[in-house]
């Protein structure tokens, strides 16, 4: 039921990978995430589905991700003026869509509505006696005692307070002190998993040094998890911030093997030709548009040539990969000097863990 590793919130899935559920899920493998969290509803309203067709969005991203071994909590922004209607939106969503955890996103809007949130709440455990829901909201209760803390969090099993360190550099400091105020200013007391600042605001940015920082912290104060908002701005905006998360080990759910294409990648950049001809089986065709090739004196031959008189002294480097278990679609390039001078488009085949075909097309 608990988290346990690295999570991302997702607010809008076509901002994500261009909605792309299986490049989503590879995404989120190669990153290390746990678990993934998907906005579900706004108010009384469902979220994350195509306008025109009504098609729900999310459906599909949950089960490209389960196929990873990846849990999918919805998270919901809740006003608190329909309390009936949102919990039903709420359980109208968790009852169709294959969600490991539901998580309340309330904030301003639901200061001094007392009565509001134990109506919602109830109304939510009554449907959904034994479902892990987890309360989102501000990282310091003393700051925000209007807030229905206690009408939350008794029906909650996890706190996700939103510990953004907005406009300061000192996260472990805020995240240390917004569980101190848990756990001594509200009750009841439910276990931490906060979320951490991947964004940037008003001139002000997280920095990877802060990032590691927060996650260290989380780990020496024994929290389960982390969380970070969002996937939309951070992958688009930050990449370096990602690739700090993605390759922070979380101690309990250390970080996957590389996936082949990132493999296939690396070797490539250490120029080690007897590396690459070693990711593809003994009879792999290799195809471009010019000719077909195949085998392993074939498949050396080409890359002495690719290495040696085509790409001297240039970086590759994986732009997008999308794909399943036997098929992965990526894109690449080619810098020398901090200048792109090429970009390619490949697709490999993979057959116990190999290179059984590989199509390959660049330009210059």
């Amino acid at each position: 039921m608990v988290p346990k590793g690295k999570g991302f919130y997702i607010w809008k899935i076509p901002s994500c990978e261009n909605g792309d559920p299986e490049s989503i899920a590879l995404t989120a493998h190669k990153a290390g995430l746990t678990h993934v969290l998907i906005k579900i509803a706004n108010g009384i309203y469902d979220y994350n589905y195509e306008p025109s067709t009504k098609e729900d969005l999310i459906g599909p991203v949950a089960d490209a991700l389960h196929r990873k071994n990846i849990k999918v909590w919805g998270w919901h922004y809740v006003f608190g003026n329909l309390p009936i209607e949102e919990a039903k939106a709420a359980i109208r969503q968790i009852s169709k869509l294959p969600l490991d955890g539901y998580t309340i996103d309330a904030e301003s809007e639901y200061k001094g509505k007392y009565t509001p949130c134990r109506i919602f709440m109830k109304e939510l455990r009554n449907a959904l006696p034994d479902f892990p829901i987890a309360l989102s909201s501000f990282r310091y209760p003393k700051y925000h005692m209007e807030l229905p803390w206690k009408d939350f969090l008794t029906y909650c099993d996890l706190n996700m307070p939103q510990v953004y360190w907005e406009q300061s550099h000192n996260p472990a400091y805020q995240l240390e002190r917004s569980q101190n105020e848990f756990q001594t200013v509200v009750e009841p007391f439910r276990p931490i998993i906060p979320t951490g600042a991947a964004y940037c605001a008003g001139g002000w940015c997280s920095s990877s040094s802060e990032i590691l920082e927060f996650m260290n912290k989380a780990v020496s104060l024994k929290m389960s998890a982390v969380n970070f908002w969002s996937w939309d701005y951070c992958r688009l905006k930050l990449p370096h911030l990602w690739e700090t998360i993605a390759a922070f080990n979380w101690p309990s759910s250390p970080n996957p093997e590389k996936d082949l294409t990132e493999t296939f990648i690396d070797s490539l950049n250490s120029r080690n030709v007897s590396a690459i001809v070693a990711l593809y089986t003994d009879d792999a065709v290799h195809i471009n548009a010019n000719r077909t090739i195949q085998g392993q004196s074939a498949l050396t031959s080409f890359y002495n040539d690719l290495l040696q008189n085509i790409f001297q002294d240039v970086s590759f480097e994986i732009i997008e990969i999308n794909g399943n278990d036997q098929t992965r679609h990526f894109t690449w390039k080619v810098t020398k000097a901090n200048i792109e001078i090429a970009r390619g488009e490949d697709t490999i085949g993979i057959s116990t863990d190999k290179i059984i075909y590989h199509y390959s097309s660049f330009s210059e």
